[in-house]
């Protein structure tokens, strides 16, 4: 990225980082390259740097461009899947006996990677309230980690964790402080800028944003690590294919005013469901009852599209989600659509009674961008049938 594109604004880094004319043809769109291999001008010269398509496509490198600078970072990696990119990030920095510090609100699969796949490894792993800095900074006195890793606004519960204030702890203790940013993405909040290390994010949600690509990105703070994590990526091969790169881009071109349609229909639709009197309790960071409000205000330029309700019993959440018309019953979120999600039994049933257990209670929305009327008469209808 140039000087010059580091100045633009975010709504035009996102149309145009790394989005240049095609040289070739002028092509506004710059074209998918599906080619597997590259011809060389000789043995190991490289046009481009491309030799194989593993190590390295032209429409991921546009895409990687793309997520750097609406990140802040000093370069990012695209993965097959968020999962993937969590993956390769935990392989390049840890080692057998290392500990990750990992915040009690956070999403299932990454639980589960951490919990059943790199721990019979030998990495270690504790869970602690990344809202709470002073428990945070207790647990770090007690044993300095190698890894401190949060999400925020959390998933479901959208706990607001003060990033600068965690980035200080983990440092101070010379932890890399990584940030999974999916909920927020970078159209409201930029964790690289507050002090993260790493940003995390399944572009599978806000970034594709129309559920029709699975994805992951990492955006670095420090090109060092951004390089040795890549060769982890190089090493094991779960990178993006061309086309995935492509729709992920296509997505992120939009990303800006999708994320305030989100943002705008979320705060309606939890303004109205705290007024309800069959909803024990409203989730949502936007509402000034929410804790961690005034912080969110702080460090988001918006409050995102996702809202979490709490209702009488496992069984009315249940019937609840069932009952929707509009929202779609459905894993995942961040689309254009709006869907309805039972997190016990469905994206959060692997950290069943764990730390991470998300109550019986509770239903998260991924509030879309349709008429804002719609989705309130249809969260109303659902809640009318309990």
């Amino acid at each position: 990225m140039s000087t010059h594109d580091a100045a633009r604004g975010f709504d035009s880094l996102a149309v145009h980082a790394g989005q240049a004319p095609d040289e070739a043809t002028g092509a506004v769109i710059p074209p998918i390259h599906v080619s597997t291999t590259y011809a060389q001008d000789g043995i190991g010269g490289l046009r481009g740097g491309y030799e194989y398509g593993r190590s390295g496509n032209p429409t991921r490198t546009a895409l990687e461009t793309q997520i750097a600078a609406l990140e802040g970072g000093a370069r990012a990696l695209s993965f097959a899947s968020g999962l993937a990119g969590e993956d390769a990030l935990l392989r390049a920095t840890l080692v057998p006996g290392d500990e990750v510090l990992l915040g009690n609100d956070v999403y299932g699969g990454t639980y589960r990677l951490l919990a059943r796949v790199l721990a019979p490894w030998g990495v270690k792993l504790r869970v602690v309230d990344m809202s709470d800095l002073d428990a945070v900074a207790a647990a770090i006195e007690e044993r300095a980690p190698r890894m401190v890793w949060v999400e925020t606004p959390s998933n479901p519960m959208l706990r607001i964790t003060d990033i600068a204030g965690l980035a200080r702890l983990g440092h101070a203790a010379g932890a890399i402080v990584v940030v999974d940013n999916t909920f927020a993405s970078p159209a409201l909040q930029r964790p690289l800028s507050l002090g993260a290390d790493v940003v995390v994010h399944s572009a599978t949600k806000y970034l594709g944003g129309h559920s029709d690509v699975v994805g992951g990105a990492l955006a670095f703070a420090d090109a060092e690590l951004a390089e040795k994590t890549q060769f982890l990526q190089f090493a094991a091969g779960a990178v993006s294919g061309p086309f995935d790169a492509y729709l992920t881009t296509r997505g992120i071109k939009t990303l800006a005013v999708r994320m305030q349609r989100h943002s705008s229909n979320a705060q309606a639709v939890a303004e109205h469901l705290a007024g309800h009197d069959r909803v024990a309790k409203v989730y949502y960071p936007g509402l000034p009852t929410h804790p961690g409000h005034e912080l969110a205000a702080r460090q988001m330029s918006g409050f995102g599209g996702i809202v979490s309700l709490e209702l009488a019993d496992g069984a009315t959440a249940r019937r609840f989600a069932e009952s929707t018309r509009l929202f779609t019953l459905a894993e995942s979120l961040g689309g254009v659509e709006s869907l309805v999600n039972y997190p016990d039994a469905m994206t959060h049933a692997s950290v069943r009674g764990t730390e991470l257990a998300v109550p019986e209670t509770i239903v998260r929305l991924s509030v879309g961008i349709e008429s804002v009327d719609d989705l309130i008469s249809d969260v109303d209808q659902a809640l009318a049938s309990l």
